[in-house]
């Protein structure tokens, strides 16, 4: 299993790949202003990293309820399952960007927002959710304190 996680939004794209080790690790995120650009781009890297798996974000209101954002999100999802054909995960999404920009010292965050790095940590802890969910427990993971 070879997981690119995806933060979609219209701006910029955050990307993290992570595999059967378990560990989401943060890519350069997608910042050209071209949608077609973005999506030639992520071609290259699904080519280049061998993807089997696109894990996206869902941006679920806090109630629950799918709203503007996430079915923008399960439009987007629809298109990469029709270009890539590769399985498109939706993972619950709600305040990861909020956590990823916490993550980051207050004076720098309006500069680094910009640069895409809050987009792609926040695709980090999208992807490293489905990892955890998905991949089997170590056995150190099973095991109980007497």
């Amino acid at each position: 299993m070879r997981c690119l996680g995806i933060d979609y939004g219209e701006k910029r794209v955050g990307l993290s790949y992570g595999d059967e080790l378990g560990v989401a690790t943060p890519l350069p995120a997608l910042t050209d202003a071209s949608p077609e650009i973005r999506l030639e781009k992520l071609a290259t890297l699904i080519r280049q990293r061998r993807v089997t798996d696109l894990v996206l974000g869902h941006p679920l209101n806090m109630d629950d309820t799918v709203g503007f954002k996430a079915k923008e999100a399960e439009a987007f999802a629809a298109r990469l399952q029709a270009t890539f054909g590769l399985p498109v995960h939706l993972v619950d999404e709600r305040l990861t960007s909020y956590e990823a920009e916490q993550s980051i010292p207050k004076a720098k965050r309006r500069v680094l927002r910009a640069s895409g790095l809050v987009d792609s940590r926040a695709a980090c802890l999208i992807l490293q959710d489905f990892l955890n969910q998905h991949l089997p427990s170590t056995p150190a993971e099973e095991s109980t304190p007497d």
